[in-house]
């Protein structure tokens, strides 16, 4: 009997681990807001017979295939007419305030603007189908908050916090071309164009926007590649799938092909880029799970913690600085990258042997007891980061007993990156088990060590 019910017990797990695997998804196409955005595209020339707004249980919102798409095929082509781009700004009724204000805006701040306006404006607004299926609130850095903040890694939590100064920064360098706008706007300008309208609005472009080119226009300043896709926008990242995206000069359309094909009934895809997941959630604000790209960053305050006994410690860091090898310094799930171990090399010489330093940079090789030190020191820096990604794992299980919606979506996303960041460290070390003759043992050739 203790056997059979082990038995039914694990056939039951798999049958339930087989139905978590599988996704589903529900038609969003008869909610009022997408009727209203197909009637509002519709009248501007685009149709759609191959996608449809779908809710899915592993992605959430996205575009869903209503026949087999076949590898080339075109997948979504929207009309000129249909993307807000900074000739829309101008053409609009904001395009005096702009081509009159100095010094000039850059297309960016115009987009963010006048979408803050047309929100202003509700159901006047010609794009308010669009604006009303936008995300009311953002998951990546410029919305976090100190909490959050604080349980990021290290190399990200540097450049999250420079992405929420921008955004402060933008809105406090610009008020007094808010208050130009006062014209146009039915309350004032400090109830309209707030700095958590603004930020609203970056996030709004920073994340939805396609690449495309404009010519440079006298009345902007900077270069001009955004536009805001409306539906199209709603495809969301894969980073194993293969397109080919581009405004076709010929149709005036914004084109999609589909390189590999989709299924039907299938969430459709597109692939932003190679960006490994600290990117993804600076950028955009989620993470991938299973991303190829995926990397752990060692940055060089953790390098001089750990190596802070070498004496020459800081003429290395500087030499390595000046040529430009502090920077991307990653481990992978494969082990450390070819450039973090040769920085490592590197460090491993005393100074003494400056006359190789360039050398190693290049790839030369070191004597084997350096070999062995510098793939200690990495064992190092990956236990290192790993103490730091469970205490962080940690202070987000206790945060998120106590938050609000926004900030629980906020660090479901961080999560995710630091759940994703033990993994890839673990493997590493496993990775590295393998590579050294002496771990426990300190080489006789080391550093300037102080003894």
């Amino acid at each position: 009997m203790r056997g059979g019910g082990h038995r039914a017990g694990r056939a039951a797990r798999k049958r339930r681990q087989k139905q978590e695997s599988i996704v589903q998804s529900v038609s969003l196409c008869h909610q009022p807001r997408y009727v209203r955005l197909m009637k509002f595209l519709h009248k501007r020339e685009f149709t759609s017979t191959l996608l449809q707004p779908a809710h899915f249980t592993d992605t959430g919102r996205g575009l869903q295939t209503l026949k087999t798409i076949k590898p080339g095929e075109l997948l979504i082509s929207l009309p000129e007419s249909c993307l807000l781009t900074s000739s829309t700004v101008l053409d609009s009724y904001l395009g005096e305030y702009i081509k009159r204000w100095k010094p000039r805006l850059s297309p960016l701040l115009a987009l963010c603007v006048f979408l803050v306006c047309e929100r202003h404006r509700g159901e006047a607004s010609d794009w308010s189908p669009y604006i009303k299926v936008l995300p009311t609130t953002y998951t990546c850095p410029a919305y976090f908050t100190d909490d959050v903040m604080a349980v990021l890694p290290e190399s990200v939590r540097r450049r999250a916090s420079e992405q929420r100064e921008a955004v402060r920064e933008i809105h406090a360098l610009h008020g007094d071309f808010f208050e130009s706008l006062q014209p146009i706007l039915s309350q004032p300008v400090k109830e309209v164009l707030t700095y958590e309208a603004l930020r609203w609005a970056w996030c709004s472009v920073n994340t939805r926007s396609v690449f495309m080119s404009h010519p440079s226009n006298p009345f902007l300043s900077g270069h001009d590649v955004y536009a805001l896709a409306p539906f199209l926008d709603l495809l969301n990242h894969r980073p194993d799938v293969q397109v080919q995206a581009s405004f076709n000069e010929a149709t005036c359309c914004y084109e999609i092909r589909n390189v590999s094909g989709t299924h039907q009934y299938k969430q459709a895809f597109i692939n932003y880029g190679s960006h490994d997941n600290q990117r993804l959630m600076l950028e955009y604000g989620f993470v991938t799970s299973g991303n190829p790209h995926s990397v752990v960053y060692v940055d060089t305050d953790l390098l001089c913690e750990v190596l802070k006994g070498d004496r020459s410690l800081d003429q290395k860091i500087r030499f390595l600085r000046e040529n430009n090898f502090l920077h991307n310094l990653t481990v992978s799930c494969e082990g450390p990258s070819w450039r973090l171990m040769t920085a490592l090399r590197l460090l491993s010489l005393p100074q003494t042997l400056y006359h190789q330093w360039r050398a190693v940079l290049l790839g030369q090789a070191v004597c084997e007891d350096r070999e062995q030190w510098s793939v200690q020191t990495a064992k190092t820096l990956c236990h290192r980061l790993l103490q730091d990604t469970h205490k962080a794992v940690d202070k987000i299980s206790f945060l998120l007993q106590q938050c609000d919606q926004s900030t629980r979506e906020q660090l479901d996303v961080v999560q995710a990156l630091r759940q994703e960041e033990r993994c890839i460290l673990g493997s590493c070390l496993e990775a590295l088990k393998g590579t050294q003759r002496q771990p426990d043992r300190l080489s006789p050739c080391q550093p300037d060590v102080d003894i």
